[in-house]
């Protein structure tokens, strides 16, 4: 297939595009840097703004697929930002999309799209968007996912991805933050009880892009869908958390806070840091109080009857 990658630059869309290249696919992308590696593998690189109209048509002319992973992340920042780049970002890219004559379109989306603050357990994709978000990336990132399934039907076929706590080798965000607080002595496990979340290495959660990719077609049992992706073996939050510190040789997580007080602290540092003007993340946020101390694992029944291997 020749294929655009959206974010192709980034954790995730590298490994995609690195695995659409060893099967011969050929393969673009869409980042607003420059990535040598991208280079090496024989990527076209559109380097630029998602909501650049000319920069768009140019990278989706032709293409039999896109494959949206760009989006801004994160537990803090200006909802203005989150919404421009991750809804209308996914807008834009939809209408070039339509005029250029895509057929198909994957976005990766997350499961934090129905996350309301709840424990999670074996949940499946029947569950609703909540009515409110503690953050402004899980409520664009559900807008953004709403926007692409309806976009779904005879000419464009769509399907959403979630997968949960991508994880491995060259990520950027999450180990790196998680290992820098652990040698700070930032890190506090929340709250007595052992709650369980689910996770996925990054090649396998890019091996499930490629399957949607083969199984996408107007009309096909993925078009229209939503489909959550993990490796099916929740864990305990925290002994994820200390198993990561262990391979990076930084110090475990040994102390706790009541759930209560990692819940009201998010709240008082989010107002203090608005009023303060501060831009730098808080140490911590409703949303993250609310992941650290909730269950969310989540059924992959549906993954696996309609991406498995044929």
């Amino acid at each position: 297939m020749n294929v655009l990658v959206t974010g192709g630059g980034g954790f995730l869309g590298r490994a995609i595009v690195t695995r659409l290249r060893a099967r011969g696919d050929q393969v673009a992308t869409l980042s607003r840097g420059r990535y040598p590696e991208l280079a090496a593998l024989d990527v076209e690189e559109f380097r630029g703004d998602i909501l650049d109209q000319v920069l768009l048509q140019r990278a989706v002319q032709g293409r039999d697929a896109v494959i949206h992973t760009a989006a801004k992340a994160g537990f803090w920042g200006p909802t203005a930002e989150y919404w421009r780049v991750n809804v209308q970002g996914t807008q834009a890219l939809l209408a070039a999309c339509r005029q250029a004559g895509v057929p198909r379109l994957i976005l990766t989306s997350s499961p934090s799209v129905v996350f309301d603050g709840r424990d999670l357990e074996g949940a499946d994709e029947s569950l609703p968007y909540p009515r409110t978000y503690s953050a402004p990336y899980p409520a664009s990132k559900a807008e953004a996912e709403r926007l692409v399934l309806e976009a779904n039907d005879a000419r464009l076929a769509t399907v959403s991805l979630r997968p949960h706590l991508i994880w491995g080798p060259g990520d950027p965000h999450f180990l790196p933050r998680l290992v820098a607080r652990s040698r700070l002595g930032r890190l506090r496990q929340v709250g007595r009880s052992p709650k369980l979340v689910d996770c996925i290495y990054v090649d396998n959660a890019a091996d499930a892009h490629l399957l949607a990719l083969d199984r996408l077609n107007p009309g096909a049992r993925i078009a229209g869908r939503a489909y959550f992706l993990s490796q099916g073996e929740p864990i305990p939050i925290f002994e994820l958390i200390n198993r990561i510190l262990l391979a990076a040789d930084a110090p475990p997580v040994t102390r706790t806070i009541p759930t209560w007080f990692a819940k009201l602290s998010g709240t008082v540092l989010e107002s203090c840091y608005l009023w303060l003007g501060l831009t730098r993340e808080p140490p911590m946020t409703r949303f993250l109080a609310r992941e650290l101390s909730s269950s969310h694992w989540f059924s992959i029944d549906a993954a696996r009857r309609d991406l498995a291997r044929l």
